[in-house]
């Protein structure tokens, strides 16, 4: 009896356990550990927001400020770090410059913005300031030239004669990376002192500063670096893809606890992950995963697991109650009546094929739908990316001009060549990934943006997981940077760009026997443009493509057409930049400003045009929201128009759809993640190839 009681007590099924909330127990024992952490959200909660006040009109500032930039410098001087998050258009730079000559005593400034917007931070100081600010450009040969004839202590005293001194993050970027890694020299790495990071600044402000927001690039991790007294981050899209990007500008700015990392054993904490053996902590000596970090713990783990409601909501709260005390964010709506910006119109032009483009297009597709209905009959989508991204840009192309595609088949055998391996153009602003291969920088930055959710991107050509720094210096920029000279060398850098562009241009193949003949979107351009002229022949307009190609047929055919153009492309230097944009501003008979979306989405004020061709769509409303910001802005005085260009019937107008779909998207999850924006899923792409 006794035996068949044990016997039956064995075979009695345990209660199963309770699962473990790992999140949970780790919080648990950060509160153990770290008691200081515990009311660091009610804080926040119940800290009084900022009231906006008016600031006094700067005594040496001869341009005056409107009631809501007074506002955004009340709040800059009250406080040592911030993000001055205001929508495109709305004067972030004027409101950085009223800062800076705010405070009378001489204290040095650095600027860090992208290299198509460095002429334009030196004139708008100039500018607003009536030269009474001293700037110093920090870049290119002048840089290297400096850096030879003085010391450290000879270059810090000659920063410390400048108000400012601008650079760009591939500069920036370039100095971190020689101090830290060191650079080869004769067989033998040497590393080399970065000026910018050995002098200590009164205030570093990023200009665009969303360009930090990948916390493991080198880029990023330069800019935490800085030894400086204030921090300021200027940018109109905080967020661009998921909330995650928040980091790297919490840890620019310094602010704490948010970028510590906490030891869930001891009080250890640092604002730095300093694992030397890539196992144990240098101060306490715990493992890794007995370490966290208070941004990604607190805020943004339960998100990502449970999105917006329960556990997520609450560290989605968590993020608003930082938000509403580090940043300031006005729009144009908001402030229309201070703004006086004249009306906006958004319209889609759609066209179709001709006879022979659709051919040509039909047969595309069906190759393409064939190949994409292969993986999806096999299960592999998510493991074909590359091919399905590589696949579109096809169609893309060919919705603009079938030379697109057919230019691809001839094989461009130049060892000289830059060629991207995403688009099959010569590359333009190339950067290299950790697999040595090359790709303009805007094509892998929105390759990895778009990449299907759920799957991690993999590099287009190897296949192995794809790791690149989308700040590093350009390939050919970093040749530019490294010339020993003056003026003369600059001068033949920028005559061997232009001759190598000329060189390799899809134009050359062009007959000129008459045979050639034009494609259905460049001819729906010409007649806009002969529209636009007949109303009113003093109206300026930009066109924007993605393809450089295209921009050179639009350009042969517009000079054809009679139209006088300006083009700025993505790889020309910031003083090429800067001339031809003074051109197409200055020169009343130049009609028409080509302009590549490696080049000139961000950081340029194109006020002098009041119209906007975007050639190509995307499935990312924000590029088209970038390029009409352009003109949008403070100084406008024409009624603006932004015309998207639409072939129906083909990819194009089935991104149209999308767009509008995650624009929808974005007006329902403001100031959430936006990761479901950015990137395609599987669906997305089921649509992309539906008939």
């Amino acid at each position: 009896m006794k035996e068949f009681e044990e016997e039956a007590k064995a075979k009695k099924p345990k209660k199963p356990r309770k699962p473990i909330d790992y999140h949970l127990r780790t919080t648990t024992k950060l509160f153990e550990n770290h008691p200081e952490l515990i009311p660091i959200f009610e804080d926040l909660k119940n800290k009084p927001q900022h009231i906006p006040t008016e600031a006094k009109q700067p005594k040496l500032m001869p341009t005056q400020l409107l009631p809501f930039q007074l506002e955004g410098l009340h709040w800059m001087k009250s406080r040592t770090c911030g993000l001055l998050a205001d929508e495109m258009g709305l004067g972030k730079t004027i409101q950085s410059i009223a800062l800076i000559i705010n405070n009378s005593k001489r204290k040095t400034t650095l600027v860090v913005a992208p290299t198509v917007a460095l002429m334009q931070w030196k004139d708008e100081i100039a500018k607003h300031t009536n030269n009474h600010l001293k700037t110093f450009l920090f870049y290119g040969p002048q840089r290297n030239k400096i850096a030879e004839n003085l010391t450290n202590d000879e270059l810090n005293k000659v920063f410390c004669e400048y108000d400012v001194v601008l650079t760009t993050y591939a500069v920036l970027e370039s100095c971190y990376r020689r101090e830290k890694y060191g650079v080869q020299r004769k067989n033998r790495k040497v590393k080399e002192k970065s000026l910018l990071h050995n002098f200590h600044w009164h205030r570093v402000i990023l200009d665009e500063a969303h360009n930090i927001k990948d916390r493991n690039s080198n880029t990023s991790k330069s800019a935490a670096a800085l030894d400086t007294d204030d921090k300021w981050c200027l940018t109109g899209t905080a967020i661009q893809n998921r909330i995650g990007e928040l980091y790297s500008l919490i840890r620019f700015l310094g602010l704490e606890p948010f970028q510590k990392y906490y030891c869930t054993k001891c009080d250890c904490n640092s604002p730095h992950w300093q694992f030397s053996d890539n196992m144990h902590c240098d101060s306490c000596n715990h493992v890794i995963m007995q370490h966290t970090n208070f941004f990604n713990h607190f805020m943004l783990k339960n998100i990502l697991k449970f999105g917006i409601e329960g556990k997520g909501k609450e560290s989605f709260d968590n993020i608003q109650y930082l938000l509403k005390h580090i940043m300031l964010r006005r729009t144009q709506v908001e402030r229309a009546d201070d703004l006086g910006l004249p009306p906006k119109v958004v319209t889609i032009r759609r066209d179709f094929f001709n006879p022979e483009e659709k051919d040509l297009y039909s047969s595309l597709y069906s190759d393409v739908k064939r190949q994409f209905s292969t993986y999806v009959e096999d299960g592999v989508v998510l493991n074909n990316y590359a091919n399905i991204f590589t696949l579109l840009t096809r169609m893309r192309q060919l919705a603009d001009h079938p030379d697109l595609v057919l230019h691809k088949m001839r094989k461009i055998n130049d060892p000289n060549v830059l060629v991207c391996q995403l688009c099959d153009d010569k590359a333009e602003d190339p950067i290299e990934s950790k697999c040595h291969h090359k790709f303009c920088r805007l094509c892998v930055k929105e390759y990895i943006e778009s990449g299907i959710q759920g799957s991690a991107p993999t590099c287009p050509v190897c296949h192995i997981d794809l790791s690149i720094d989308l700040q590093q210096p350009s390939i050919i920029s970093d040749d530019y940077e490294n010339v020993d000279g003056d003026e003369e060398d600059e001068l033949k850098i920028m005559n061997q760009l232009i001759s190598f562009k000329k060189k390799k241009s899809i134009v050359n193949n062009i007959k000129l026997d008459g045979t050639w003949r034009s494609s259905t979107k460049i001819e729906a351009l010409v007649e806009e443009l002969y529209k636009q002229r007949a109303e009113d022949s003093s109206q300026k307009s930009i066109v924007f493509s993605q393809f450089t190609n295209m921009l050179d047929l639009v350009e042969w055919r517009l000079k054809k057409a009679g139209f006088k153009t300006a083009k700025l492309s993505g790889n020309m230097t910031p003083i090429q930049r800067d001339q031809t944009i003074r051109y197409f501003m200055e020169n009343a008979n130049v009609e028409v400003f080509l302009v590549s979306l490696k080049a000139g989405g961000v950081g340029i004020n194109l006020t002098a045009a009041s119209t906007v061709f975007l050639l190509d769509p995307w499935w990312n409303p924000s590029l088209a929201a970038q390029s009409g910001g352009r003109i949008l802005r403070i100084g406008q005085k024409r009624p603006v128009k932004i015309v998207h260009m639409c072939i129906e019937d083909s990819i194009e107008s089935k991104i149209i759809e999308l767009q509008e779909k995650k624009a929808n998207m974005i007006n329902a999850v403001i100031n959430q993640d936006q990761a479901s924006i950015s990137r395609l899923t599987p669906a997305d792409l089921q649509f992309l190839f539906s008939n």
